[in-house]
């Protein structure tokens, strides 16, 4: 019988024969640490934005601000933008390099659609006096939602360069960890959006 039955010496440890963990785990791993963070940095805005809601300094609320018809309307664009991009996986894993084409640019101009009606929100509130340096909660409403607007430009960003590597290398393996990257982003954005729809202009018409 052997003096170690745990195999705890290391002269009688026998070395793994799985190895080293698969580099498509590795990436994922460390993709959703980096997701983990980012949700912590927008904890943060959401907490600094439910503390200054009602620091409005003699200025507009959320509810005078606040125009659901047009915020409904970027909802529902990345909602669709995020179904588009479902589909887009579908396609990387059937390798269909036309469907997912098809399915990234649908994902682009859904989410280009968002950013332009945010944009327009944006300028109209300027315009209208009602900037960030107005009051501290426009402050802190102009950070929240300019910071989400911030994450959904780079997955733009990375959303084209994706399809531009799949045209011209194909489904290589490290292409296809990044596009589940990229779809684990985008899908992280959606979470985001809903509870700032929520938090931000929901309760702050009720409010």
């Amino acid at each position: 019988m052997s003096g170690d039955p745990h195999k705890l010496g290391r002269g009688e440890t026998a070395p793994s024969e799985r190895g080293p963990a698969p580099k498509r785990i590795v990436v994922a791993y460390g993709f959703w640490i980096f997701l983990l963070t980012d949700f912590i940095m927008f904890a943060g805005f959401f907490a600094a934005y439910a503390v200054l809601a009602q620091a409005t300094a003699g200025g507009p609320a959320a509810r005078d601000i606040v125009e659901l018809s047009l915020v409904g309307a970027e909802t529902a664009l990345l909602l669709a933008s995020s179904f588009a991009c479902g589909m887009a996986g579908i396609a990387t894993a059937a390798q269909n390099r036309f469907w997912f084409q098809i399915a990234m640019a649908a994902t682009a101009l859904l989410g280009a659609g968002f950013l332009g009606l945010e944009a327009y929100e944006f300028l109209h509130l300027i315009n209208e006096g009602n900037g960030p340096q107005r009051s501290a909660f426009l402050s802190a409403f102009f950070a929240l939602v300019g910071c989400h607007g911030l994450h959904v430009t780079l997955g733009l960003i990375w959303l084209t360069t994706m399809m531009a590597q799949v045209q011209a290398k194909g489904f290589r393996d490290e292409i296809v960890r990044r596009i589940a990257c990229f779809s684990l982003f985008w899908h992280a954005l959606d979470i985001i959006w809903v509870a700032l729809f929520t938090t931000v202009y929901l309760l702050g018409v009720a409010r």
